[in-house]
């Protein structure tokens, strides 16, 4: 099992973004001391009650506080971007982390940033597959013309290229199920995203792994989930702690209208205790091992980014709930295969 740090980087209005910054770091610093195996950020545009650094010049800043994990791309919105531009960017950030990188890649919800780069939304979905599948032909191809309504190529070769041969893995953020499906053709893997409660992530991978048979794929090495989690010494320390931040966090999510990218019934506008219910993880170490077993045992994830601080919570508590999972809850799941063929390791419990 690889357990890694997911750090969102948003901040209310009028923070001041040079310490904000230098938070994230001290939390990317945190998680290399107390071996965790990666960093991942995403991004947003106009970002209507936050602000935010963009993803790629924050992973860049990121790469020089990370030591020797992975660091991760969770997601660049594709189809809002010039095939060339995402090429080149990519492949210069895998040269910044050393062939230590993973590119995710999504399609976008808000209406907002498709608006802003004049991407039609009935053709977000042509634009992504068509960004795609160029942004790996300009890495693997000597000579590439392609033209289009938003790119026109003629024999041009691109002279920096990924230190991936043949490119960094692709993971594939997907929410519907026909984007789970797609993402079986699209992807190097599904990445599974924090919004989805655990019923809909074990029933959405049945779809996955029959699409993956259909395309005749096997499984991949690495099936990534990023969760929500707040570890404390027990679970209502973490609510009162958590929660509000949690509420908050969500309640942007609705009003952005993310909950609309996902099957009906995972509505995001119910009250805080059901929202949370089989979706965040909260409470002790032990507690927190629970919540997440069946993320293995019942959807056959292998690779956690965990997300442990939200806009307005203090760096103080995330510090807190990291030191706890790095020190009790890591080591467990880190015995993972271990505990396959007998009784679950105990939380905090020696290696």
């Amino acid at each position: 099992m690889k357990v890694g740090i997911y750090i969102t980087n948003q901040h209310p209005p009028g923070t001041d973004m040079i310490s904000a910054l230098e938070e994230q770091l001290v939390m990317v610093r945190a998680a290399r001391d107390w071996d965790w195996d990666a960093v991942a950020t995403g991004h947003h545009y106009l970002t209507e009650g936050a602000v935010q650094l963009q993803l790629v010049p924050f992973l860049a800043r990121l790469a020089a506080e990370a030591g020797g994990m992975t660091g991760i791309a969770g997601v660049l919105l594709l189809a809002l971007h010039n095939p060339v531009e995402v090429a080149e960017h990519v492949a210069s950030l895998d040269v910044i982390w050393r062939g230590n990188f993973v590119f995710g890649v999504g399609l976008g919800y808000r209406q907002v940033e498709f608006d802003a780069f004049r991407v039609p939304w009935a053709e977000r979905r042509r634009r992504f597959e068509e960004c795609l599948t160029l942004v790996k032909r300009l890495w693997t191809e000597e000579v590439v013309s392609y033209e289009s309504d938003f790119c026109r190529l003629d024999k041009v070769t691109m002279t920096i290229r990924p230190i991936q041969q043949p490119h960094p893995p692709i993971w594939f953020a997907a929410t519907t199920d026909r984007a789970v499906e797609r993402a079986a053709t699209w992807g190097d893997t599904w990445f599974i995203g924090p919004h989805a409660t655990l019923p809909t992530v074990i029933r959405q991978m049945s779809l996955y792994r029959a699409a993956l048979s259909r395309c005749g794929r096997p499984v991949p090495r690495d099936v990534p989930i990023f969760r929500e989690i707040f570890c404390a010494r027990d679970r209502q320390t973490a609510l009162e702690i958590a929660g509000p931040h949690l509420a908050n966090k969500y309640g942007a999510y609705a009003r952005w209208g993310q909950d609309g990218a996902l099957p009906a019934e995972e509505t995001f506008h119910r009250p805080f205790d059901e929202l949370a219910r089989d979706r965040f993880i909260l409470g002790s170490p032990e507690e927190c091992y629970e919540q997440l077993r069946a993320y293995w045992g019942g959807a056959g994830a292998n690779y956690l980014l965990l997300r442990t601080h939200w806009t307005g919570l203090p760096l103080s508590a995330a510090l807190q709930s990291m030191r706890l999972i790095s020190d009790e809850l890591l080591p467990a799941l880190r015995r993972i295969p271990d505990a396959s063929v007998g009784s679950p390791p105990r939380v905090g419990a020696s290696p």
